[in-house]
């Protein structure tokens, strides 16, 4: 499934849901879902920057030439927001990352319902998914 298949469904899901309170619900519930990330990725390197909670980020470069994220916050919120970056990012070739317009975030209402400092949290996530990409990119590349 492609990043804008994937950012799609999410609007889809979210269109179901008739006020924030039971999109923050279905947020925290992704969250929920998301695997857990193998402990010994939970170190202050993983940490991004720029989250008032704690966010840590891990990816990996597979072999089949996809990058695969995993992640954890101590935040339930939080933690929600960064399983529904990974469901449309985690998987897909750095280049699709890097180039990812990721119009979903303001098709659902995310940004207006956020405070400023997740919605700053927000934008650190995704920076940091694209920084990795752009890493693995320039290791194929160089």
């Amino acid at each position: 499934m492609t990043i804008e298949q994937r950012q799609q469904e999410i609007i889809e899901e979210f269109a179901l849901f008739d006020d924030w309170m039971q999109k923050y619900e279905h947020i925290i519930e992704l969250g929920k879902e998301l695997p857990v990330i193998s402990s010994e990725f939970k170190t202050d390197d993983n940490i991004i920057k720029g989250c008032q909670s704690r966010v840590w980020l891990h990816a990996e470069m597979l072999d089949s030439g996809v990058v695969h994220f995993t992640a954890d916050s101590d935040a339930i919120i939080t933690k929600g927001m960064i399983a529904m970056m990974i469901r449309v990012l985690s998987d897909q070739a750095p280049e699709d990352i890097a180039s990812a317009d990721l119009h979903f975030v303001n098709e659902i209402g995310l940004h207006q319902h956020l405070s400023p400092t997740r919605s700053n949290g927000l934008l650190s996530m995704i920076k940091q998914m694209k920084f990795y990409s752009l890493a693995f990119q320039a290791k194929n590349n160089g």
